[in-house]
Parts: structure tokens; C-alpha cells; sequence
């Protein structure tokens, strides 16, 4: 197993024997650790606190930079539909892991296979609701302002 691989395994189970849940990982770039994370919904009421989003947010945050293209990620499991997003947005390239959505579920994790397969439906289909809200006429469009900017 890869030592990084390695790493965020180690990490994972170190959660768990913390109160945790199974997820540990590791930002890479040029074969050194830029950033760690786990899981630390069992210590904060956030249900973004997973540990690829952290080691996401821990690395932008000391290199001043929302790019890390070139950046590899180690994580214990195959990320949920959030951190997959936000990898996608950060311009990460590569992401290896060891457990897969199928293996979270056997374990009693079930809720990214839930996103990941509600996503596949038409957003009518989705067990979340979502309503478009048109701006109000003469509301000024944000979008419109930063596409001006």
C-alpha cells in the first residue's frame, strides 16, 4: 500500500477509536503531505467537517490559493457526492481511495450512495425540493455583476 494510502487509513482509524467515523485523508502535491484531515462530525455540529473538505480547507487556507490543481487525494473512503464536488471546484486531479461507497454502506454509512444515486435522477425525481425563484423585475443580478466585474 502506498504510504500516503497508508497515512490516510491510519488516520481513519484513529477517528474511529476517538468516537470518529471511518474517514482519514491526505493532500499530496509533489510526493509531500500538504494537508491531513478526518472526519470531525463527532466533534462539531457541521456536517461539512469531512476529512477531505478539511484537508481541502487547511491547504487553500496556507497556500492562499482556492487552485490546487497538481494535487493528489488519499482518502480512506471513496468521497461523497460533497467532497467529490468540491475536488472537482479546487482543480484537484487525481483521487485514490480505499474503501468504496459499497463498502460504507456494508458498514452502515449510507448516505453518499443515497446522494449519489438521487443525483442520477431528473431534479423533479430528487428527494430534495428544489423551486427556482426568478429575480424580482428592476432586482439587481448578481451574476450580472460579477460577470461585469
Amino acid at each position: 500500500m502506498d504510504q500516503f494510502m497508508k497515512r490516510a487509513v491510519d488516520l481513519a482509524v484513529n477517528n474511529v477509536r476517538e468516537g470518529g467515523q471511518p474517514f482519514g485523508a491526505v493532500l499530496v502535491k509533489n510526493n509531500q503531505v500538504v494537508a491531513e484531515g478526518v472526519n470531525e462530525l463527532h466533534q462539531a455540529y457541521d456536517v461539512s467537517g469531512h476529512a477531505e473538505l478539511l484537508a481541502i480547507r487547511r491547504a487553500q487556507e496556507e497556500l492562499k490559493t482556492h487552485d490546487l490543481s497538481g494535487f493528489t487525494m488519499y482518502a480512506s473512503g471513496e468521497p461523497c457526492p460533497m467532497c467529490l464536488t468540491a475536488m472537482y471546484f479546487a482543480g484537484i486531479e487525481d483521487v485514490y481511495y480505499a474503501a468504496s461507497v459499497d463498502k460504507a454502506v456494508e458498514a452502515g454509512l449510507g448516505k453518499s450512495k443515497q446522494v449519489y444515486d438521487d443525483l442520477q435522477k431528473q431534479k423533479e425525481e430528487r428527494s430534495l425540493v428544489m423551486k427556482h425563484v426568478p429575480l424580482e423585475e428592476g432586482q439587481e443580478d448578481p451574476m450580472k455583476l460579477w460577470k461585469e466585474q
